[in-house]
């Protein structure tokens, strides 16, 4: 499979944003905000979404700014982008 394969970026950016927001979920705990309205407990699913949107914006970015598809690059792409969209939505909440 070759980076550009579009099943292979679905699952690149599936895994990599759901795990990511698994990981940031478990990690940063649940804010104030929530611990007020939802008690401590709360679902993985919506960390899980954020991040895999924030991986399938990360890696549309790469494409607009034109960088060479390679793997690494596809996956630090969806890294940055799943961490940045968590660290912001985060912030907001």
């Amino acid at each position: 499979m070759r980076p550009t394969d579009p099943v292979a970026i679905l699952m690149v950016i599936a895994v990599v944003g759901i795990v990511a927001g698994i990981i940031f979920d478990r990690l940063a705990g649940p804010s104030w905000l929530t611990r007020q309205f939802a008690g401590s407990t709360r679902g993985l699913v919506t960390g899980a979404l954020v991040g895999f949107a924030g991986s399938a914006l990360g890696y549309h970015l790469a494409v607009v700014f034109r960088l060479r598809m390679t793997w690494v690059v596809l996956i630090a792409a969806t890294v940055i982008g799943a961490a940045l969209i968590l660290w912001a939505w985060r912030m907001m909440r």
